[in-house]
């Protein structure tokens, strides 16, 4: 976290790369689930055991970062939903740079952007934005915080949750599956594409078919759960 933030929420202890990305996990998670998060959740996400999820959750609750009561999940104060917003914020516009300025693709700058999300400072921030044009979604149609700490509203449904013969606009796929992303680059879906829901899945059907103009797709269900889409009218 930036000394410049940092002075601004009148923090005193540190906050590290580990409490940035648990922060960070949590704002995903709450945003994924609609409300508290559960230690097992963040657990699963990160890839650690949940004594250290635990341990970590007492350091942010005594930062007063997030509310953790035990058996009923965690939830971000608004200081803790600063400091997530400012590392999504870094992580977005890296992303994009990475693609548009780099040569990346979508489906190698995840990784990248992990990485740098907390080394950059806010005036490297601000050139990045200023160079790119101040855009306004990363490369996989998230929205980039602004600078304020305010997240532009991009509601959407999963393509999986779609009936037949409904029309819809890419507005954004998930980046945490690679091999999806090569997929989805493959079939030439991404933010802005127009696609039509042919059939849904229901019942014992895992698949979703799909026409991009006149070219039709079978997706799986899970490759359709990473997609969201914006319903038009036919």
């Amino acid at each position: 976290m930036s000394q410049e933030r940092a002075a601004r929420l009148g923090e005193h202890a540190p906050i590290t790369q580990a409490m940035e990305d648990y922060l960070k996990t949590i704002f995903q998670l709450e945003e994924e689930l609609g409300g508290r998060v559960t230690t097992q959740a963040i657990a699963d996400r990160l890839g650690v055991q949940c004594p250290s999820v635990t341990n970590m959750l007492k350091r942010l609750a005594a930062m007063a970062l997030v509310e953790h009561q035990p058996y009923r999940g965690v939830a971000l104060t608004p200081r803790g939903r600063l400091v997530a917003l400012e590392v999504i914020r870094h992580h977005r516009l890296l992303e994009l740079y990475l693609t548009r300025a780099l040569g990346y693709s979508w489906d190698a700058v995840h990784d990248e952007a992990d990485r740098l999300e907390h080394s950059i400072s806010e005036e490297l921030e601000a050139r990045i934005d200023a160079a790119l044009g101040y855009p306004e979604t990363d490369p996989h149609g998230h929205p980039i915080p602004r600078p304020s700490g305010e997240l532009p509203s991009c509601p959407a449904a999963a393509l999986a949750d779609l009936a037949g013969g409904t029309s819809a606009i890419v507005a954004r796929v998930s980046d945490r599956e690679p091999e999806h992303l090569r997929r989805l680059a493959q079939l030439g879906i991404a933010p802005g594409t127009p696609i039509q829901v042919l059939r849904g899945a229901s019942g014992r059907r895992k698949t979703v078919t799909v026409a991009l103009g006149d070219v039709v797709h079978e997706l799986s269900l899970a490759l359709a759960r990473d997609v969201y889409v914006r319903p038009v009218e036919s």
